[in-house]
């Protein structure tokens, strides 16, 4: 299950935020980069979200001193602050001011931000976890400089969240995240997806936020019933990202409900694959051709809650091929068929799988898989959605 986060700067912003939808409302100075707020700004914004959603705020300096963070989060959390987030510069003492953080870890949830431009160090996360932090997330720097996606490819991405979730850690995503990008951060589960920009007027990060951005960003991810609690453990983590895909809920679709068709084309990749033991020590090229059967919108498509991204197909395969060496090209069409049509608006896929190198012409397998009605709703994939008691890191 993955949260809504809306950074905000103002009373005004949190409300709005509120009404239309962000499960945290994150308090942050939008004329910095990642620089710290006052404790003013946040007894106020916390006034007037009034317990409905947990606010979360930021800290962070440059030079990293661990007195002077310390300081700084016990000052936030006093003002109402139940998440922390800490900037987790490039710096020596970096380590010395995660250890200094612990002693307010039983106050509020401590979040450590890296950065991905700077180059995100997950071997701070193991570091993280020993110092009762609650989460790691990871962000941009340089706004100007470009998105998350375009400093992290999905592989890389899954994989930071893998390494938070494997130290019992709360994972979290941000950094000039468009409203196209959601689906594709889907795939790697993480728990909180944060925007600004992508919630402004005309996506400039410091004009104000709008509903209607509102309601695009909260219509791409699900919105199931929950209960926002800290201190819960993880869910579970279903094999190949099995709990990707959830981008959208359907309704209930008739039998003869039309359908629409994206698909891609000579999609080369090199892939770890092959059942022979000289197949295991060089990736072969792989390619695919993936075809896939969406329930078509009640309108028009007006923006991104009205389509599914062939994005969805492309990253699915990279995601399952930097997961491990597979020995049969059937695998890997089960796998990426599977985890496509976990996409609750897809009805069926065909996927074809070309192994290139496997001798003078190209072989493979071709597969079609469907699924029934049933399980389009989110709620029956996801028994586990419909907890009570979800994690959230802000």
């Amino acid at each position: 299950m993955t949260f809504m986060l809306a950074s905000v700067v103002d009373a005004h912003e949190a409300e709005t935020a509120v009404r239309h939808g962000a499960d945290i409302v994150d308090v942050k100075d939008v004329r910095t980069a990642f620089g710290s707020v006052g404790s003013a700004l946040v007894r106020i914004i916390a006034d007037a979200v009034g317990g409905q959603r947990p606010v979360s705020a930021v800290i962070g300096e440059a030079e990293m001193n661990p007195e002077n963070l310390l300081r700084k989060a016990v000052a936030i959390a006093d003002a109402g602050a139940s998440y922390v987030k800490v900037g987790l510069y490039p710096h020596p003492r970096r380590p010395d001011c995660i250890a200094a953080l612990s002693a307010i870890a039983g106050q509020c949830r401590l979040i450590g931000v890296m950065f991905a431009d700077h180059g995100a160090d997950e071997s701070l996360i193991a570091l993280m976890a020993q110092n009762r932090f609650g989460g790691a997330m990871v962000d941009t720097f340089e706004k100007s400089a470009g998105r998350l996606l375009d400093r992290f490819d999905i592989a890389a991405i899954g994989r930071f969240v893998d390494a938070v979730h494997s130290h019992g850690l709360m994972a979290g995503l941000a950094g000039s995240l468009e409203p196209p990008d959601i689906p594709r951060l889907l795939l790697a589960a993480p728990d909180v997806l944060g925007f600004r920009r992508a919630l402004c007027t005309n996506e400039d990060r410091t004009s104000v936020l709008t509903p209607h951005a509102l309601d695009i960003v909260r219509g791409l991810i699900p919105k199931e019933t929950r209960r926002i609690e800290a201190g819960v453990r993880p869910l579970p983590k279903v094999d190949y990202r099995l709990l990707a895909a959830r981008g959208y809920t359907l309704d209930s679709q008739k039998d003869d409900a039309e359908t629409d068709r994206i698909f891609v084309r000579d999609f080369t990749l090199p892939v770890r694959i092959g059942a022979y033991a000289h197949e295991r020590n060089n990736p072969q090229h792989v390619r695919f051709d993936v075809d896939a059967n969406v329930f078509r919108a009640e309108h028009v498509p007006e923006d991104m809650r009205d389509v599914v991204s062939y994005d969805l197909i492309t990253d699915s395969i990279r995601m399952i091929i930097a997961q491990e060496h597979i020995s049969l090209v059937e695998t890997l069409a089960e796998r990426i068929a599977a985890l496509i049509l976990l996409h609750p608006r897809v009805s069926s896929v065909t996927v074809r799988a070309e192994k290139l190198e496997a001798g003078p012409g190209g072989v493979g397998v071709q597969i079609v898989r469907r699924r029934s009605k049933e399980i389009a709703k989110v709620h029956q994939l996801y028994p586990a959605a419909m907890s009570t008691d979800p994690k959230i890191v802000g």
